[in-house]
């Protein structure tokens, strides 16, 4: 299975609490909310189109905490994302959680790395990370990841926990996809291929034709 990140960031890179100003508030954190000025249908069909390509997903701690808290209280026969966020097979990457409350679940612990390239190997399409911002550096890190969709909300933040903070490994990405919504957001899909690459500009004829 191709293991995939959808990542709510703003242009200067924060990703903590897009949807309310309680959503996480971790580290002193007052600036929640900032992304839902800007959605649109545009995005939700777009996200929904994502969501029914996940046979599971994976969470960390945090993350599984919210959704398990909230997505069993949204009853909308309309809302496109309940019945597979609901359904779909659970994995939260923790080693402090014994058990999932939001079924089906399965807790990773231990060699969570180990584990998560074993469920690659299965059989399937993606396995979707959602937010876990923190999961999905240490994952970026050990090279599992195959693709991330950033959607990049036109504002700045000032402060709260990046995506890529300093210090983050180097990665080289390509893009495969990229739209931009009514409401403003930025939807750019990225394949992960590896190191950065480097060069050195000595003038236009080093720029491929």
């Amino acid at each position: 299975m191709k293991l995939t990140l959808t990542e709510f960031v703003s242009l200067d890179g924060v990703s903590q609490g897009p949807g309310s100003p309680d959503e996480d508030t971790s580290g002193g954190f007052t600036g929640g909310g900032w992304f839902v000025p800007h959605m649109d249908q545009d995005f939700i069909d777009q996200a929904a189109t994502w969501l029914q390509e996940a046979d599971a997903l994976l969470l960390g701690r945090k993350t599984y905490d919210a959704f398990a808290r909230d997505w069993p209280e949204i009853t909308d026969p309309n809302d496109p994302f309940t019945t597979l966020m609901n359904g779909l097979p659970k994995y939260v990457a923790s080693n402090t959680l014994a058990a999932g409350s939001w079924n089906p679940t399965t807790v990773l612990s231990g060699d969570i790395a180990g584990k998560i390239r074993e469920l690659k190997a299965g059989p399937g399409r993606e396995i979707q990370i959602h937010g876990s911002s923190i999961l999905a550096q240490s994952l970026l890190a050990e090279g599992l990841i195959d693709e991330i969709r950033l959607v990049v909300a036109p504002v700045v933040v000032g402060s709260g926990r990046r995506l890529f903070p300093d210090g983050v490994a180097p990665l080289g990405l390509r893009l495969i996809g990229t739209t931009a919504t009514p409401g403003g957001l930025a939807l750019h899909s990225y394949q992960v291929t590896g190191s950065a690459g480097h060069g050195t500009y000595t003038g236009v004829g080093d720029v491929p034709s």
